[in-house]
């Protein structure tokens, strides 16, 4: 591996649209699309991370942005994928097996279902915005239009598909608030 794996690491970063010091990306990352991709500084990710920034699907295309802050410690697992607009704040702990998407194949009509899913168009329904210092659980899902406030909790396996208020923890599928703390 050594030095093959040095070249395809500094070849990856110098694609990054931006890229802070001392970030720590698997060597097997799966990341698509560096170009629309910035990660701030102290940015820690363990093994099997995909960061898919899709500016091309069929026929359609997009232009997205996917913004990770500073001091972000990502799990292992985790799989970001982004046709819109993701933005992750800085100091956001994320456990194993996360799934954040603003996007999904297709809507819910009949024309839609008329299609098989891989032919259906990708469709965006809003951004997803965390903020800072929030601590995403093991097994969570963020789908798409969703805004997590500051210190916000979302608990293991929360299925995330309305906005998380600041210092409230969310648990559940669909996720719901169990707790708001008084800041």
């Amino acid at each position: 591996m050594g030095r093959a794996a040095d070249a395809k690491e500094a070849a990856l970063y110098g694609k990054l649209k931006f890229r802070g010091e001392e970030c720590t990306v698997p060597k097997q990352a799966i990341i698509k699309n560096p170009q629309y991709i910035s990660i701030g500084k102290k940015f820690s990710a363990l093994y099997n991370l995909r960061l898919e920034a899709w500016d091309k699907y069929g026929e359609q295309t997009f232009t997205p942005e996917l913004t990770i802050g500073e001091w972000v410690s990502m799990g292992t697992d985790v799989h970001i994928g982004c046709i819109n607009k993701i933005t992750i704040g800085d100091h956001v702990l994320m456990g194993s097996r996360i799934y954040i998407s603003d996007h999904a194949h297709g809507d819910i009509s009949a024309a839609s279902f008329a299609l098989p899913p891989i032919k259906r168009p990708l469709v965006s329904k809003g951004p997803i915005v965390i903020e800072d210092n929030v601590w995403i659980g093991e097994g969570a899902c963020i789908m798409p239009n969703v805004r997590i406030g500051k210190n916000a909790v979302v608990g293991a396996n929360a299925v995330v598909t309305k906005d998380v208020p600041a210092n409230a923890v969310v648990a559940g599928a669909p996720a719901k608030v169990i707790k708001k703390v008084e800041a």
